[in-house]
Order: structure tokens, then C-alpha cells, then sequence
């Protein structure tokens, strides 16, 4: 079972988080702190998963599940706060649209990592997984439901509907992927690369990310009249 990652995949993935973590920078209006919090994230999880505090799966919980657990936490802070709200609410709605579009690049890595023998053929586009339809439509989607004074909100809130459920469908699978006690996929070739840096960031990072961008417009289109 592989440890160690192709150069080109590792420079994908890298340059993948940073183009999601800047395209949040940039929907959140510029906000400095969004930007510091994130970046103290994704070092303190690089350092964890260098040391391989990740590579502890049959503990209980398995460590990995303390970034399950994270990304839950701040999303219910996020929900339960006002301030959280205000902030969700405050979020450009077509700048965390556009941000879909790294799962185009996180697809074709999962795929580089899977031909490595690093995560089940299931959590990519060959097999289970066609999240990456979420990243295709994504600038399609800009385009259909975005007018200049006008959006559709109808056809907005569905397409994230559809592409949350597909997030959904990755993750569960990917969590029961993982070499734990309670793995239920993947057992000749379970999901490990997860546990190493710089792919920590794929639960860590990139998938809060994309959640949150989807649960924000989902807030907005509903409860939000001036759009």
C-alpha cells in the first residue's frame, strides 16, 4: 500500500486547496480573519499528519474523525451564532458558486491517486463518485442562472440541492473507505492517502469549504430576499 505520492499530484492538490481556500478569501468580502483562520488550519494539519497522528485509525474514534468532528462543530457554530449567520448570509453568493470548480481538479487527483493504489476505485469518477459533475456545471450554472439584476433561484437552489447530495455521497463513502474498525469499502485498497499531508486537506480543507459554500446559498436563496 503506497505512502508516497506522485510529484505532479502532490503539486495539483496543493494549488487545488489554495485556489479554494483563496476563492473563500474572496467570497467572504476580503476578510483577513477568514484568510489567517484558514491558514493556521491547514499548517496545524500538515504538521499533525507529517508527525502521522492521522495514521492512527484504529483508536476509538480513529484520529482522522477529529476533522470530522471539527468540520461538524464549526458548521453548527456557524448555523447557531448570530454572528455565524451574518456571516453565512454575507458570503457572494456567485463567488462560492464558482468555487465548485475545484472538484474538477480534486476528481482527476483522486483518480492519480487511486491508479497509485491510494484510495478504492469507488471514490472516483471511474467508479461511484461523479461529484465531479458538480465542478463542470459549476461555470455553467453562473452562466444559465445569473443575470445582471436577476437570479434564478429556483434553478440555483436545485443544482445545489443535487451537487450537496453528491458531496454527501463522496464523503460517506470516503469516510468508510478509510482503514478504521468500522470500514465497510475498499478493503483490498482502502483510502490512506487521506492520512498523509498534503491530502489531510482534502477532509480538512477543501471539503469544509465546499459544505459550507453550499449550505450558505442554500440559506440565502431560501431566506434571503435581496440577492
Amino acid at each position: 500500500m503506497p505512502t508516497q505520492f506522485p510529484m505532479i499530484t502532490d503539486i495539483v492538490f496543493i494549488l487545488t486547496t489554495v485556489l479554494a481556500v483563496w476563492m473563500f478569501f474572496r467570497a467572504s468580502g476580503n476578510k483577513g480573519m477568514v484568510l489567517i483562520l484558514l491558514l493556521v488550519l491547514a499548517i496545524v494539519e500538515g504538521i499533525l499528519a507529517k508527525t502521522g497522528f492521522f495514521l492512527n485509525t484504529k483508536s476509538t474514534p480513529p484520529n482522522i474523525m477529529f476533522i470530522g468532528m471539527g468540520i461538524l462543530f464549526t458548521t453548527l457554530l456557524l448555523f447557531i451564532l448570530p454572528a455565524g449567520r451574518r456571516f453565512l448570509d454575507g458570503l457572494q453568493l456567485k463567488t462560492i458558486t464558482a468555487l465548485h470548480v475545484v472538484r474538477i481538479p480534486v476528481e482527476l487527483v483522486l483518480y492519480m491517486l487511486f491508479l497509485n493504489q491510494s484510495v478504492p476505485e469507488l471514490m472516483t469518477f471511474a467508479g461511484s463518485n461523479p461529484d465531479i459533475l458538480s465542478g463542470i456545471t459549476a461555470p455553467l450554472v453562473i452562466l444559465l442562472f445569473f443575470r445582471k439584476n436577476n437570479i434564478n433561484r429556483v434553478g440555483l437552489l436545485l443544482w445545489n440541492l443535487a451537487c450537496l447530495a453528491l458531496l454527501v455521497n463522496i464523503v460517506a463513502r470516503a469516510i468508510l473507505s478509510v482503514p478504521t474498525n468500522f470500514q465497510q469499502f475498499g478493503l483490498e485498497q482502502p483510502n490512506v492517502a487521506i492520512l498523509y499531508y498534503p491530502y489531510i486537506w482534502l477532509p480538512g480543507i477543501v471539503v469544509p469549504l465546499v459544505l459550507i459554500s453550499h449550505l450558505a446559498a442554500i440559506r440565502q436563496l431560501i431566506l434571503t430576499k435581496n440577492i
